[in-house]
């Protein structure tokens, strides 16, 4: 791994173990199924679907996504209204492969996605087809061609969304949001729209089944979601960011994390603070102080703080 990329301290056995009850084997795998249909219904329906004018487009891609997120049995909220339509950047935190039709079952719009998703069984097929850009990560030298793509796609009036965090996170802290794709939404002068996302238990503490962190197995994560119970998923839609109002990219990156972590960071655990990205400084980026490596310091709170394993 190069060592300019985002990195998190979020691992697999501290953050995504199950808070509580599971569901049974049998309705696991009956919540697998269920999806595994409806990926395949996706990929066979994409090619039409996307020869639809854009409001059937939207409505199809909406009903579409929230059936797969709710047929791992995770009910959804939603905050805030989507507003006017047209060319938008919506930036979200990162918890989970989840995000992306959670995301989309609110916000119908393209995706910017690591390359290496591409490989993914079935689910690297649908997304090619849903109109996904990939960035290669481990190629600094190919980030301005990926801010020219994300440029045009918004100035054709599609709305794209990125996850400027560059890395997934357990959902009790975020990273610092790097701000390269930002340049695509000041170049084409579209508006920026924080969203914000959480997967929360029945009493309202972060769910650690959903989070995909560190070195979790996409296996692994698709059976431990499939047998989670009582997982809601909360989205935000914070208030737009008009184009001009702030005239550089660090600004304005700062600007939409500011509104992202204002009121969602839990008592003493700070977002990640932003610090210069590997554009602009030639060295390794180090993971800040987490909630992890916070939590160590204070044992008595760490116990209420930590993902139940």
């Amino acid at each position: 791994m190069s060592g300019w990329l985002p990195t998190s301290p979020c691992t697999p056995e501290a953050c995504a173990g199950h808070g509580g009850r599971t569901a049974g084997v049998p309705r696991a795998v009956l919540r697998l199924t269920a999806a595994v249909l409806l990926i395949l219904a996706g990929i066979l329906g994409a090619p039409p679907v996307r020869l639809l004018p854009a409001r059937p487009r939207h409505a199809v891609v909406r009903a579409w996504s929230a059936a797969l997120v709710r047929a791992f049995g995770i009910r959804i909220t939603v905050h805030g209204t989507p507003g006017p339509g047209g060319g938008r950047l919506i930036v979200a935190n990162h918890i989970s492969w989840l995000d992306i039709p959670l995301v989309a079952a609110v916000l119908p719009c393209r995706m910017l996605a690591k390359s290496d998703i591409r490989a993914w069984p079935v689910l690297g097929r649908l997304a090619g087809r849903a109109g996904t850009l990939f960035i290669e990560r481990e190629r600094i030298r190919a980030l301005p061609a990926t801010v020219e793509s994300l440029t045009r796609a918004l100035l054709d009036g599609d709305r794209v969304t990125v996850f400027p965090e560059g890395s997934t996170w357990c959902g009790r802290a975020q990273g610092a949001f790097r701000r390269a794709a930002f340049q695509s939404a000041l170049d084409a002068r579209v508006p920026v729209q924080p969203v914000r996302l959480a997967y929360l238990r029945c009493d309202g503490e972060p769910a650690g089944e959903p989070a995909f962190v560190g070195d979790d197995p996409l296996t692994a994560s698709l059976w431990r979601i499939a047998r989670a119970r009582g997982v809601r998923a909360e989205v935000t839609l914070l208030p737009r960011i008009p184009p001009g109002r702030h005239a550089d990219r660090r600004d304005l990156a700062a600007a939409a994390q500011r509104a992202i972590t204002s009121d969602s960071a839990l008592p003493g655990i700070p977002a990640q603070r932003s610090g210069p990205s590997a554009t602009d400084r030639d060295r390794a980026n180090r993971p800040a102080a987490s909630v992890h490596h916070w939590t160590s310091s204070s044992p008595a709170e760490a116990s209420s703080l930590r993902t139940p394993s």
